[in-house]
């Protein structure tokens, strides 16, 4: 029951985030195929007139980062068969990093710092968590393995964002870094529900 629920959870989470950027980037002030290539999802998330649902993008946020913390601890827990303490350390560090996110806005000078350390926390900290969970489960299957090539993919991604900060294309790097994370999660939703069963 315990994976079910969890699973329902990461399912609705990821699926938010994603109809939520989506929404988000439509009614932002730019062409929807800009909004993705030349603008972070940071940015969908700063109140101002740029963005109108702000609220929208920033609830996502928060809302993937409480889905993480809870269905990892609630459920997925139970999977993790070493390594257990690194596991609920970077699930802590990636889900307050990703709240930090939707609750302290970027484009602040007096906040931005804040909103960037807890985006190389959400980021970083996520992906290493999903190379993590790859190898601390008793198995090393298709769900693993996938998971595995998710978190590697993400940290070479994350930093090639981080030595192209200036480029135009950075935006894209983002994104490709974070949907890492959201796409283990819709995953990861799918394996708690088949093995709802066995644990």
């Amino acid at each position: 029951m315990k994976s079910k629920v969890a699973g329902i959870v990461f399912i609705v989470g990821s699926l938010y985030y994603i109809v939520a950027e989506a929404i988000s980037a439509t009614f932002f002030n730019s062409s929807l195929m800009d909004a993705y290539i030349f603008h972070t999802i940071s940015e969908l998330g700063i109140p101002n007139a740029n963005s109108p649902l702000f609220w929208l993008m920033d609830s996502a946020f928060i809302l993937i980062g409480l889905t993480l913390i809870f269905g990892n601890f609630y459920s997925f827990k139970d999977f993790i068969a070493k390594n257990k303490i690194p596991f609920y350390i970077f699930t802590l560090i990636t889900g307050i990093g990703v709240i930090i996110v939707g609750l302290i806005h970027g484009g602040n000078p007096l906040t931005s710092g804040y909103h960037t350390l807890g985006a190389v926390m959400a980021i970083l900290g996520g992906n290493i968590l999903l190379v993590l969970i790859s190898r601390s489960m008793a198995e090393f299957e298709l769900y693993q393995k996938i998971t595995f090539i998710l978190g590697i993919s993400g940290i070479i991604v994350f930093w090639i964002m981080f030595f192209n900060m200036e480029s135009i294309y950075m935006p894209v790097y983002e994104r490709m870094s974070v949907y890492t994370l959201i796409i283990w999660s819709f995953v990861s939703g799918i394996y708690l529900l088949e093995n709802q069963f066995y644990h």
